[in-house]
């Protein structure tokens, strides 16, 4: 007489149970960084390639039921992902080591193109940075059409994220934002009826309620700090840490969604002008490794009596702790909390009001700045068309927008 068999979420479990150490952790998630080109999305079938096919750290639902932990917060997801499989890994260490290995090279690479960006001001500086801008128009409108077909599935969801686009517009500041993404989830919890909590899983954290409720202190206390502290067109350290932890506490979708809240906090501020933060923002999607790297080239940009390297490292902290610490409060108790339909509505509400922030930050600055004659939106439709029907790396939509926008200044 054979017993039965243990339910799915026992299995994910058992398949995370296996133990490494921090260098083990660092070196995989170091060749992870050096070449995971092509932004989040790309970035989790890379992991599961390493992680689930190659490794067995995982299996797929375990790999599965992660990702969803992953999208239900705000926060950079691939990045999240990241932190939990160094965490179930190799503990503290080990989750400190896949940070650290995944972001260090976009991070120094966007830090020099911060400091070549210092030095070029003449010749074809002009045209790189305005191709620069054409890659953000082709990327962020491939990443808007994206996002709308998967979280605009009805009226209910477009009236959510038409919504949120006029409360950004309307307010034109980072409370905007916050308050569009807080009456998404409101209005989800009525509207959005059919979505479905997804199956719990159990994961093998090393700590429980009260490491959990440590780590929701910490985030609620420094959104609570970033939120108070008052406005300043001088970007001071704290002013950067807490420009920065805001925009991280409120990326619902992580990737192309942190471009409004970026540009709340730097190019409304006037910290950073909006050539330099279309063009960083440009760069970023030629790198390897996580997107939100773009905030060390911003931060040493941004900085008022640091050194650059400074600057870059408090924004880059700043902005990925607040998802780091919502993630590690949900984990150990990740299966009660989500198994409540309330709050598969709510997330589902939220993920609509994103879609009209990025709509917003789409027309002002990305279109405005970027498209100014009718051959920028012809380069910026070819780079379009690249993502979209050729379905290649955006590294080559750089090429093709930066070699065009270099070309049409060489004519004219």
């Amino acid at each position: 007489m054979t017993g039965s068999p243990p339910p799915p979420e026992a299995d994910a479990a058992d398949a995370m149970k296996g133990r490494g150490n921090a260098m083990e952790v660092f070196s995989v998630f170091l060749k992870l960084g050096l070449t995971s080109f092509g932004g989040p999305i790309a970035h989790l079938g890379y992991f599961h390639r390493e992680f689930v096919q190659r490794r067995r750290w995982l299996d797929d639902a375990g790999f599965a039921q992660l990702l969803m932990v992953c999208q239900f917060l705000p926060g950079p997801a691939s990045s999240q992902m990241g932190l939990a499989i160094g965490l179930f890994r190799g503990g503290w260490r080990g989750a400190l080591a896949a940070f650290a290995a995944f972001t260090l090279p976009s991070a120094l690479l966007m830090l020099g193109f911060a400091a070549a960006v210092s030095r070029l001001h003449h010749g074809l500086y002009p045209a790189v940075v305005h191709g620069l801008k054409l890659v953000a128009v082709a990327v962020v409108a491939h990443g808007l059409v994206g996002m709308a077909r998967q979280l605009l599935p009805d009226v209910r969801h477009a009236l959510i994220a038409c919504l949120a686009l006029a409360v950004a517009v309307l307010a034109g500041n980072a409370w905007g934002s916050l308050i569009a993404v807080g009456l998404g989830g409101l209005l989800g919890m009525w509207l959005c009826t059919h979505a479905r909590a997804p199956v719990a899983a159990v994961f093998p954290v090393r700590y429980g309620a009260r490491g959990a409720a440590i780590s929701l202190a910490l985030f609620v206390a420094g959104l609570a700090a970033s939120l108070v502290l008052p406005f300043s067109t001088v970007p001071t350290a704290p002013r950067i840490a807490s420009a920065f932890y805001q925009a991280g506490a409120l990326v619902f979708g992580g990737g192309h969604v942190v471009l409004p809240l970026l540009q709340h906090a730097v190019v409304d501020s006037g910290w950073v002008g909006p050539d330099t933060f279309l063009a960083g923002y440009g760069a970023a999607q030629a790198m390897p490794g996580p997107m939100f790297s773009l905030a060390a080239f911003l931060g040493a940009e941004a900085s008022s009596g640091l050194p650059a390297v400074v600057g870059a490292g408090i924004a880059l902290l700043a902005i990925f702790l607040p998802g780091f610490l919502l993630l590690l409060s949900v984990l150990p108790i990740w299966n009660q909390l989500v198994c409540r339909p309330w709050a598969a509505r709510a997330v589902d509400g939220a993920g609509a009001a994103v879609v009209g922030l990025l709509a917003a930050a789409f027309h002002d600055p990305v279109w405005t700045e970027g498209v100014r004659a009718p051959i920028d939106l012809a380069i910026a439709a070819v780079g379009f068309a690249l993502l979209a029907v050729a379905r290649i790396s955006a590294a080559w939509v750089v090429l093709w927008c930066v070699v065009a926008a270099l070309a049409v200044q060489r004519l004219m």
